[in-house]
């Protein structure tokens, strides 16, 4: 573990005994809603956390506060509402930064130079703003489905008849009854779990090596800041259901085969669901092209670069007109 400051190296805590296993879901929700009827109340040790005026994120951090600007918004975090946080589901690990910042900026400049269609200056000036490193908070789920389907596979064939002087091809469909029961597992499904980050670029930074995530230690979070969730587990898990309920949807169809499918009923269970709460690490960044402001993140440990970027109207209506002119040359040579 590197300071970004001062450039200190110490080696990073290790236990060879201690993992980030996944925990049982319903004993949590249990567990929430036993604290939400005031029967039980508990305090995450060593946790503190600090509102945001600007954005609203609630910012966690361990030990001493490091900074006095949010990683979200920039906007000025006032020391003096620091409060212990309270009924929180913990931390179960947390994947350290693997890209310095210097790494990022290099990446970021590579990601501008190949954006197409990119105004000019853009490209020459690249991105000005201060990187922000923070972590975010996720939910991963895992849980075994049993589906039982019915529905029709359908098989193409082509028959060839005449309309009037010529000869037409014209495809149709042979359909067969299909019915079937398969199990489906699933593995790791991430569901960001704050509100206020640009969700559809963090989706975007998958895949994440979690395999690779070390057990949450305080140590681990030295320099930077981490917002808390405030997508709560359950609404974190009705958005997983809907990604695991596409990847049913595809696996039925695959299961009935055919060139084309009907779903007429689909059952499914969900059974062993378990969830774990991570902290992955991105680079945060916010710049401002015209009026306009955009937003980058950086996946802080493969790199991966996602981003909002202008658009320059005069090379897309020069590539539009160029696209013409070859369909129209094209056309033109094939009724010589």
């Amino acid at each position: 573990m590197k300071c970004p400051y001062c450039a200190f190296v110490t080696a990073l805590p290790k236990d060879p005994d201690r993992r980030v296993d996944e925990q049982d879901y319903e004993d949590r929700i249990r567990w929430l809603a036993s604290i939400r009827s005031g029967s039980t109340k508990t305090t995450v040790e060593g946790l503190s956390e600090v509102r945001c005026d600007g954005c609203g994120a609630n910012v966690a951090f361990h030990g001493t506060l490091t900074s006095t600007d949010c990683a979200f918004c920039g906007a000025p975090v006032q020391r003096d509402k620091v409060h212990d946080a309270t009924d929180r589901v913990p931390v179960d690990g947390v994947f350290p930064f693997q890209v310095e910042q210097s790494r990022a900026k290099q990446v970021l400049r590579e990601w501008v130079a190949s954006r197409w269609f990119a105004p000019g200056e853009f490209t020459r000036r690249g991105v000005d703003g201060r990187f922000a490193g923070v972590y975010v908070p996720y939910w991963t789920f895992d849980a075994f489905t049993v589906n039982r389907y019915t529905g029709e596979r359908g098989e193409h064939y082509y028959v060839t008849r005449r309309v009037g002087n010529n000869t037409v091809t014209e495809r149709r469909t042979r359909w067969y009854p299909a019915a079937g029961t398969f199990d489906l597992p699933f593995d790791d499904v991430l569901v960001v779990a704050a509100k206020n980050l640009p969700t559809e670029l963090l989706d975007k930074l998958e895949p994440w090596p979690l395999k690779k995530c070390a057990p949450f230690d305080p140590q681990l979070m030295a320099g930077f800041l981490a917002q808390t969730y405030d997508v709560e587990l359950p609404d974190g898990f009705r958005d997983a259901k809907g990604r695991m309920d596409a990847g049913i949807d595809a696996e039925t169809r695959r299961q009935i085969g055919g060139d084309d499918q009907r779903v007429h009923s689909l059952q499914s269970v969900y059974d062993a669901i378990t969830y774990k709460h991570l902290l992955l690490p991105v680079w945060l960044l916010s710049y401002k092209y015209g009026d306009t402001t955009y937003r980058v993140v950086v996946n802080a440990v493969t790199g991966e670069v996602q981003g909002t970027r202008p658009w320059s109207a005069w090379k897309i209506t020069g590539f539009v007109l160029l696209c013409l002119a070859v369909l129209g040359a094209i056309v033109l040579l094939a009724n010589k």
